[in-house]
């Protein structure tokens, strides 16, 4: 059942023993807004605490003393930006997929109302919007450490305010951040300009390997196994990866494959209007943001690289571009 903000609240502040889920491989959107809502929860004296697979190390700091500990015992699932529990990321914990989730919290238009109640919010730039307006109405303050979480949720998805996703309320939403005690300067300096050497060995793989197709229309790269071993980077830092193909001069469609272990690919898929990436990436069971979009796919790299370009090529040509 779609729900509002408002219900949303009255739903948490009934709750108590909260173990809260994002999806797989979760970016900076994904840490904030679940610890934001952890650490607002566990401020008005409710048991709360995250599960998340493995993140950028850039995130480590907003999930201290968070994350669910083995012998953690919860009474309600709450999934936030996570669109389909297809790619619900259950962390250490003996959950699967398919768990019951009573409340999702969520920006993508593609959600698919898995959970018993959905407060989606697709014009949100980002899920740390959804969450700030319900922690305001559960009355909750806004600490620093609050503030800061839901400041990297709204910077990291709108990559630092550039993407068409970043609207008037967003840009609001980082100034009552920054109001609150966020040191902006640090994080942006965190998120958006700092590399380990293992990403920048990666990286100048990833961009050697790129091949333009449709006339120069679309650009995709592929990351195999063999890159991850040579630059020794975890899979947690190459999230920058996906929005380089798109970069390109001419580019509408920037496709990145991952390898992620023999005979399993993940697709990111970043695009320039008119072509719809989420539409790309439902062909292949994924799905997103009409700009920014993301599947899994069974099979080798050659086997992703061929059938997302065929899918790529259908989108060009529906949009009138070739």
């Amino acid at each position: 059942m779609r729900i509002t903000k408002s219900e949303a609240a009255e739903i948490l502040l009934a709750m108590d023993n909260i173990l809260i889920l994002a999806h797989e491989n979760p970016d900076g959107d994904a840490v904030g807004s679940t610890c934001a809502l952890c650490k607002g929860l566990r401020s008005i004296g409710k048991n709360a605490a995250v599960s998340l697979e493995k993140f950028s190390k850039n995130d480590e700091k907003l999930a201290e003393g968070l994350i669910a500990t083995a012998d953690f015992n919860y009474d309600h699932i709450i999934a936030v930006d996570t669109a389909d529990n297809r790619i619900m990321g259950v962390g250490e914990t003996s959950l699967n997929k398919n768990c019951e989730v009573e409340l999702c919290i969520d920006h993508h238009i593609s959600n698919i109302f898995y959970a018993k109640n959905t407060c989606l919010d697709e014009k949100a730039a980002a899920a740390g919007e959804v969450v700030y307006d319900i922690l305001k109405e559960m009355n909750i303050e806004i600490t620093k450490d609050i503030a800061e979480c839901i400041y990297v949720a709204v910077a990291t998805d709108t990559g630092c305010f550039r993407y068409s996703n970043t609207t008037a309320k967003t840009f609001r939403t980082a100034a009552d951040m920054a109001d609150l005690g966020a040191d902006v300067a640090a994080i942006n300096k965190i998120q958006f300009e700092t590399k380990s050497k293992e990403y920048a060995a990666i990286e100048k793989m990833a961009i050697s390997s790129m091949q333009l197709h449709f006339d120069g229309k679309c650009a995709i790269l592929a990351i195999t196994n063999e890159m991850y071993v040579e630059s020794n980077v975890s899979d947690s830092e190459t999230q920058p990866l996906a929005s380089l193909p798109r970069q390109i001069e001419g580019v509408y469609a920037g496709i990145t494959v991952k390898e992620k272990k023999k005979g399993m690919c993940r697709i990111s898929v970043r695009t320039n209007a008119p072509v719809n990436a989420s539409k790309i990436a439902s062909y292949l069971g994924g799905g997103g943001h009409s700009m920014a979009a993301g599947c899994s796919f069974e099979g080798s790299v050659e086997d992703a690289v061929k059938t997302v370009l065929a899918y790529t090529e259908k989108e060009l040509k529906e949009s009138g571009l070739i």
